[in-house]
């Protein structure tokens, strides 16, 4: 039976590739992704119409786009990368050739689950080559936007603490730590779905996003109570938090840090990677 790797000290690749398809979250529309496996360190995006185009992501192509991470590629966008990106960063995967058709990834069910599986199927291989160095801050590193906060300190392991705080009383503050390393991603971090709030749905829609919502793909809140339940743990919301930000730390790598954030946003994420991109550099 395959099992993860142990921690994030070694290179592993997809031992054979995987295929998902879907709806976008936000498009609403049918799009599909194939994860090959690949000798070149990173994440690498090739698009189904020019799959000789193959483009390292990195910091520099985020975009801020409300509710999700998009990247541009060369002047073609590409959103709701987060939940497959922290799928395989979260299990160890440090080499994967990504490749898409559409202009979204496939929300699945909400949460990075149904990515795991996938590369559960196939299995996991050493690389050849060797994994991009991580980032190792040798000073705090603080970012706020508002009243949205993430503050790293040097650390021999990755420990993330996150802590969300909503008006709504099915969610109210919420805190949750980790340790991580592959198999506490799968088990603590990975089924946690996207969750939003049914008094918002319409302003959303208006504004022209999640077109591909739907009660099988987020947790919806209704203010003391949830639409759609059960929830996968007590604390689900905030889990997904921090699944989100594992996603968006794929740009640079998973850093040997202890990291706090709390009211994490997309937005938020990007600075501090940005901010780990300079250790790097």
């Amino acid at each position: 039976m395959f099992s993860f790797p142990e921690n994030y000290e070694e290179g592993w690749t997809l031992q054979d590739e995987i295929q998902k398809d879907g709806i976008g979250l936000h498009t609403g529309l049918d799009c599909k992704v194939i994860i090959k496996p690949t000798q070149l360190a990173g994440f690498h995006v090739s698009l189904a119409e020019e799959p000789q185009k193959v483009i390292p992501i990195d910091i520099s192509q985020v975009r801020n786009t409300p509710l999700c991470t998009t990247l541009d590629l060369r002047g073609k966008k590409v959103s709701t990368v987060e939940h497959l990106l922290a799928a395989l960063i979260g299990v160890g995967l440090t080499h994967a050739h990504i490749e898409i058709t559409g202009s979204e990834i496939p929300l699945l069910d909400g949460s990075a689950f149904g990515w795991i599986e996938e590369i559960e199927k196939v299995g996991m291989i050493n690389s050849i080559t060797s994994p991009k160095p991580r980032p190792e801050i040798r000073s705090p590193i603080f970012v706020n936007k508002g009243e949205s906060v993430i503050f790293a300190i040097p650390s021999t392991k990755l420990k993330l603490i996150g802590l969300i705080d909503f008006p709504y009383k099915a969610i109210g503050q919420q805190m949750f730590s980790i340790e991580l390393s592959p198999n506490n991603f799968v088990k603590e971090i990975a089924p946690a779905r996207t969750f939003g709030f049914l008094d918002q749905l319409e302003e959303l829609k208006k504004a022209g996003l999640i077109k591909g919502g739907a009660l099988e793909n987020a947790l919806v809140c209704n203010g003391d109570s949830w639409v759609n339940p059960p929830l996968r743990f007590s604390n689900e919301p905030v889990r997904h938090k921090l699944l989100d930000l594992i996603g968006d730390l794929a740009f640079v790598g998973l850093p040997r840090a202890q990291i706090f954030v709390y009211r994490g946003s997309h937005s938020l994420h990007a600075e501090f990677a940005a901010s780990l991109q300079n250790v790097l550099t």
